[in-house]
């Protein structure tokens, strides 16, 4: 009877230690870029995309704020300023205005000389930068939606919970809209980069960045269609990308934000396009 019983537990012990084995293998980490190309038109984490000579390539090793917040204090949601410039006022912490971010992306792309900044988005026009917690812009009269976030030195979005701020506002002495212009609870896209005019080094490789409120993105669900200069990319996950291979002159990015079925899912900002220059 010995034998059987050890013969037993020796097995038992093998198959818990093969179990143990199996279980430990580590994750594949879908935040890490890699290298080399993947399929022409669609994507997965990591994987770059190529079509008629742009090539598009996620990123995920920028350094790490995940503890910094955004708050946005004044103007609070849905009141009403004076016309002409509004006030913003926000508490910003764990992360410093004005100060460069660091890591490798920093060096490869176009880069803020005064640092780190918070975006600022007005009906989803083309956002303005502040180095500081307080500042003031003009806004037309009438009702208007707000969107904030923390932004390295480089323009990469803070993507976490609590580093952006959306919100309706209403400017000037005229009545709001009985039904607001944005139900904030349903899914957004916002456009944020690339902008303006890239020249030099900064030419080579642009950032492709964009802002999700109410919804991620996953194989098999809603995703984002990028259209750049006609060529169609999917996009499944919420990252920044570099852009290469692009033509001198305007180049012309469209963002579309869509469900399963590629169907574009109803919201104001959910299909945006924007033009830059690319400098010879």
């Amino acid at each position: 009877m010995k034998r059987p019983i050890w013969l037993l537990c020796s097995t038992t012990i093998t198959l818990a230690l093969l179990a143990s084995c199996e279980t430990s293998k580590p994750a594949t980490d879908t935040g890490t870029a890699a290298s080399g190309a993947g399929p022409v038109g669609s994507a997965t984490s990591g994987e770059s995309m190529e079509s008629n000579g742009i090539r598009l390539t996620p990123f995920n090793d920028s350094p790490r704020f995940a503890e910094a917040q955004l708050q946005l204090r004044t103007p609070p949601p849905n009141s009403s300023a004076p016309s002409g410039e509004v006030t913003f006022d926000y508490l910003v912490t764990n992360f410093q205005l004005t100060k460069m971010s660091g890591g490798a992306r920093m060096a490869e792309m176009a880069n803020s000389t005064k640092g780190q900044h918070i975006h600022n988005i007005v009906d989803n026009e083309p956002y303005t930068a502040h180095y500081d917690a307080r500042f003031s812009k003009p806004i037309p009269d009438g009702q208007h939606v707000v969107l904030s976030f923390l932004s390295r030195s480089y323009h990469e979005s803070l993507k976490h919970r609590g580093a952006y701020d959306l919100r309706i506002i209403n400017v000037g002495n005229a009545s709001p809209p009985a039904t607001p212009i944005l139900d904030v609870k349903t899914p957004h896209l916002f456009y944020s980069r690339p902008k303006d005019t890239y020249s030099g080094a900064d030419a080579k490789r642009i950032m492709l960045d964009f802002y999700l409120v109410n919804t991620t993105l996953e194989t098999g669900g809603n995703r984002v269609r990028a259209t750049i200069n006609g060529s169609e990319f999917m996009l499944d996950h919420w990252m920044p990308y570099q852009m290469e291979g692009l033509p001198a002159g305007e180049n012309t990015v469209k963002l579309e934000l869509i469900d399963s079925s590629g169907a574009l899912i109803p919201g104001p900002y959910n299909s945006v396009t924007r033009s830059f220059v690319v400098a010879p």
